[in-house]
């Protein structure tokens, strides 16, 4: 029987939100709880590509004829382009600095916003993964609609902090703009990131994000842990640098109780 494969785009127009730390780490602890998952980076950052790969060999496939930039420019079936990380479970497509141009060049495209999704549909249709997770760019453009178009469900990851809620506003009304294009595109949730539990602004952010209506809160949160900075450091997720650090276990916490959440 062919696996269902859920495709989740993790997306903030606010930068600093912990984004492409919660997509690695989230995917990196479902392939540890036995889920099969492909990594997509969409930014140009390459921070997702960066949790999973050395830098030279990040900047090697950026330079490079295989990368997500390529494939797009190409409106190629992305199969093709993934790269094995040294992970069970765990694949990714890496991106390129390049990708900042994307959105020039989309913009003539015949059905512009619908080229990621062209692109990926034979892997998602295969079932080969249980989960896709694109690591979107922070920003609201033609490129990020593409990333959304191609998804099934957001996650929108907030930082617990004075400004962590600053442009949510417009992230809904965004989202709500794509549903015309992508009707069955659903927002699983928001992620609380960088919280620390001492400060009276992570109680003032949980509570203002409970008062959404219609939008899921996971209850599991991410603190402040410097071992995630170290992960970094080292091109790991936290979970493969150190399974003990607390960070890890949270992210697990999180990954299950997202997988659960997919499933009600």
């Amino acid at each position: 029987m062919i696996k269902t494969t859920k495709t989740i785009c993790f997306a903030n127009n606010k930068g600093g939100s912990g984004k492409s730390t919660t997509c690695s780490n989230i995917g990196y602890a479902l392939s540890q709880q036995g889920k099969k998952v492909l990594m997509i980076d969409g930014d140009m950052q390459l921070n997702l590509s960066l949790a999973f790969l050395s830098e030279e060999v990040v900047l090697d496939i950026a330079k490079s004829d295989k990368n997500l930039y390529v494939a797009v420019s190409k409106q190629q079936d992305l199969t093709d382009y993934i790269y094995e990380t040294e992970y069970e479970n765990l694949d990714i497509i890496p991106s390129s600095t390049l990708i900042s141009g994307i959105e020039y060049e989309l913009f003539t495209k015949w059905q512009r916003e619908f080229i990621v999704k062209k692109c990926l549909q034979t892997i998602q249709a295969s079932g080969i993964y249980d989960y896709i997770l694109i690591d979107a760019p922070p920003t609201l453009g033609t490129w990020v609609i593409n990333l959304l178009c191609a998804s099934d469900e957001v996650i929108i990851p907030v930082e617990a902090s004075p400004w962590g809620l600053f442009g949510l506003a417009n992230m809904f009304e965004f989202l709500q703009a794509i549903r015309e294009m992508a009707p069955n595109l659903m927002l699983l949730g928001i992620a609380m990131t960088k919280v620390n539990t001492n400060k009276k602004y992570f109680k003032q952010t949980q509570e203002s994000l409970y008062l959404l209506e219609d939008t899921h809160v996971f209850e599991n949160y991410i603190r402040i842990d410097s071992m995630i900075e170290w992960a970094q450091e080292n091109s790991k997720p936290v979970g493969a640098y150190k399974k003990s650090a607390r960070s890890a276990h949270e992210y697990a916490a999180l990954a299950k109780e997202v997988d659960q959440y997919v499933h009600k």
